[in-house]
């Protein structure tokens, strides 16, 4: 350095010196806080504001004060529309084209968001702000999501200061599988009385935001509160449940009708606006409420109440952070958002289940099962901690009131959705008011740039600012086309008209399949003029084809289900042996899985015990389905649940006081069955044959070591000892996965590969 500049611009003391520091990210001046708070698989009309009669006082306060949107619209499936309002963009652009829990290998359906392309947290952030995230993550592969990682698709990863929720797609909200906060586990073993994750997620939205403004009081914060809640398994809080149990015994077409006449009254819908008859198209279709038995209504209307109590607590949670924000003064310097990330749920399919599954593994044979009867029997633990429900799709059928179909169809009743905007005095003229100009999710993002001053160039994102929207009815700049596609079934929407398809699975796509509606005038989707205006269907078919090509949505599923089989080369370490040490926090559900999936495997377990010792050696799953070994009475023992509450016990050995190993043989002889034997010490087996194996998600927990946590496997263990921790100790569990089962996914790879290739 030379002498002029060391005596200059840099002086000899630190006193002496200009000081430089390099400025931070600085918010736009007056910058807001912004909430966007994205629920599951909550129908069109489950919200008062909306024509619900669930009680939603928080939410229809915030419609009265603020701005709803009648003609929003999101993708038909959860994963997609995360992908669409975090980035701005096309979900199959961005590689988030389905559910993101397969990887079929195409760049449109990597089940991760794209490294190339910045998330909203990543964007605010560069604006200054805080970035906080609750709930519902299911942005990164499956195989991505245990202690191993790579943790390049978590939320912290993409631009969030602070998470708190799930990565998975959903959860009991009793007893969570796997919490996560930030980068780690959250490490509970039982959770206690009266715990529920809606509640505890509130609770720790609270703490983020008072923490945030007591740092630093001027810094906003960008907050993307994603409720695992509407989404099965259906639970909720007792008395929340009590206030609806005589609301839904008069069914699903009494409530569809005046939830239409409210939606109308309200002017959510036009007025004229026709109400469809019932979804009919084969195995979519829903029974008139009054031709089904008196035991199904009563056991319908009580799912239904189960849901209708979660609606109501996803309310209670908005009423908790409004008044935190009103406490602290913040209230009147914030957005909120707050919509659905699709329609309702069909996944209950017919008849509902208590057992989340139940639809799946009904494929599976189980002889002599009445499942009617099981769930009537257990009636009243419908939404309690032991029971995996799911509705009738009857209930989605209502909850999407006026709409055809349901969550996965790109028919209007997939993903039109709820969508509340407020902003405190920035709208105030427009209080209460109706916006019915179409929007989308990828609309969010630059919306929300445009409100705090930080507008976006021509052309950077696939959404446009809707600013002007919901600062007046009359505005045009609303969007004018936008496609659809999940599984097969396709969907173009381009200024009021819409050519949509419903794919029948295995068969040709084509022309024959659009149909088309003016939907700015028959919302319902009721009238197909596909025949008299072949001209317009060829042109939107053709902009759907553009926008496929344009946005990665090749290829096309087909229906072969090749792609929930075929893994990437790199997950096949997953099935190698494995030593589960004693000690090890619960091993991660999918990865557990890997282990057991439609395959023969040897389970061996080291434990030493004293006279007395009982406990648990090794459990894996919970109340939707699992399988444990413990020791009670000075005796082994092997439990299995078979995911409907039918618990069946192998009476193993008697134990000396020592070092032993017992050894679970578990035979997959195809049809989803189980022949299990247990032994001790290589002695005499004691055998259980035509056990119903895990399927499909099932276990949802993963593997523990010497105690069984949160969601236990057996509720009559969990009631009498809790966790049952082993009081011995367990040194080791070993897992030697062996032949795959005839009919497991695996061995049909080329064969499902082929049977799909037809439909090139």
């Amino acid at each position: 350095m030379d002498e002029e500049h060391s005596q200059g611009r840099i002086g000899r003391t630190m006193a002496g010196s200009e000081p430089y520091w390099p400025a931070p990210p600085t918010p736009p001046k007056g910058a807001p806080n912004i909430i966007v708070m994205l629920v599951d698989d909550v129908g069109f009309s489950d919200i008062g504001c909306f024509g619900s009669e669930i009680a939603t006082p928080n939410l229809d306060r915030l419609a009265a004060e603020g701005v709803r949107f009648s003609n929003f619209h999101v993708n038909p499936m959860c994963s997609p529309t995360r992908a669409s309002l975090l980035t701005g963009m096309n979900a199959h652009a961005v590689g988030v084209g389905h559910v993101a829990q397969d990887d079929p290998g195409y760049p449109g359906y990597r089940s991760e968001l794209a490294a190339d392309v910045a998330t909203a947290a990543e964007r605010f952030r560069a604006h200054g702000y805080s970035t906080l995230m609750l709930g519902k993550w299911h942005l990164c592969r499956d195989a991505d999501v245990s202690a191993a990682g790579p943790q390049h698709s978590w939320p912290i990863q993409r631009g969030f200061d602070r998470f708190y929720g799930i990565l998975d797609a959903f959860t009991n909200l009793h007893h969570p599988h796997r919490l996560v906060r930030d980068n780690s586990m959250v490490d509970i073993d039982q959770y206690p009385d009266g715990f529920f994750l809606t509640d505890a997620l509130t609770d720790e939205a609270l703490r983020m935001i008072k923490e945030v403004k007591a740092s630093n009081p001027a810094k906003p914060f960008f907050m993307y509160f994603a409720h695992p809640a509407a989404h099965a398994p259906l639970v909720a809080k007792p008395d929340d449940i009590a206030r609806y149990l005589d609301t839904y015994g008069c069914g699903w077409d009494e409530i569809r009708d005046a939830r239409h006449a409210r939606q109308i009254e309200m002017g959510v819908i036009p007025a004229g606006t026709a109400l469809p008859k019932r979804n009919d198209e084969p195995g979519d279709d829903v029974p008139a409420w009054a031709s089904l038995s008196d035991d199904h209504r009563r056991l319908f209307a009580r799912y239904m109440a189960v849901y209708a109590a979660m609606v109501d607590e996803i309310d209670q949670s908005m009423g908790r952070l409004r008044e935190c924000l009103e406490t602290i003064g913040e209230w009147d310097n914030t957005i909120v958002v707050f919509l659905s990330d699709n329609g309702a749920s069909r996944e209950g399919e017919a008849s509902g289940t208590t057992n989340y599954y139940h639809h799946l593994a009904a494929t599976t044979g189980a002889e002599g099962w009445e499942q009617i009867d099981a769930d009537l029997a257990r009636i009243e633990e419908i939404g309690s901690p032991q029971t995996m429900v799911h509705y009738p799709r009857g209930w989605a059928m209502a909850g999407n009131t006026p709409l055809r179909l349901y969550k996965r169809n790109t028919f209007a009743g997939g993903h039109q959705v709820p969508c509340i905007w407020w902003a405190g005095e920035r709208w105030a003229d427009q209080a209460g008011s109706i916006r019915r100009q179409y929007g989308h999710c990828i609309d969010i993002l630059p919306t929300l740039l445009d409100l705090i001053g930080a507008p976006l160039a021509d052309g950077e994102l696939h959404g446009r600012s809707l600013a002007g929207v919901v600062a007046s009815p009359e505005s045009v700049d609303g969007r004018f086309e936008q496609y659809y596609e999940l599984a097969g079934d396709r969907g173009f929407y381009r200024d009021g008209w819409e050519v949509v398809t419903r794919h029948e699975r295995m068969t040709p796509f084509g022309d024959h399949e659009w149909e088309l509606y003016n939907v700015a005038d028959d919302v319902s989707q009721i009238t197909n003029l596909a025949s008299e205006h072949p001209d317009r269907v060829a042109e939107l078919a053709a902009a759907w084809e553009a926008a496929a090509q344009a946005n990665q949505v090749y290829p096309l599923d087909e229906g072969s289900r090749w792609r929930y089989v075929v893994r990437p080369p790199r997950d096949r370490v997953f099935e190698e042996p494995v030593t589960i040490w004693g000690g090890t926090p619960t091993l991660e559900r999918w990865r557990s899985s890997r282990l057991i999936w439609s395959r023969n495997v040897v389970i061996t377990v080291s434990f030493t015990m004293a006279a007395g010792d009982r406990g648990m050696l090794l459990a894996h799953g919970d109340q939707g389905g699992g399988y444990a070994l413990y020791v009670d009475h000075g005796t082994l023992h092997f439990t299995h649940n078979d995911g409907y509450g039918r618990m069946t016990t192998i009476t193993g050995a008697v134990i000396d006081p020592g070092e032993h190993l017992a050894t679970i043989s578990i035979e997959a002889p195809g049809g989803q069955r189980w022949n299990v034997s247990l032994a001790l010490d290589g002695g005499e087996q004691s055998t259980v044959v035509g056990l119903a194996a895990p399927f499909p998600m099932a276990p949802f927990e993963g593997i523990d070591i010497g105690i069984d946590r949160r969601s236990p496997v057996s509720w009559e263990i969990f009631q009498r000892d809790g966790t049952f921790a082993f009081t011995g100790s367990v040194a080791w569990a070993r897992y030697e996965p062996g032949e795959l089962a005839p009919d497991a996914g695996d061995r049909w790879i080329d064969f499902l590969k082929k049977a799909g290739a037809k439909f090139e």
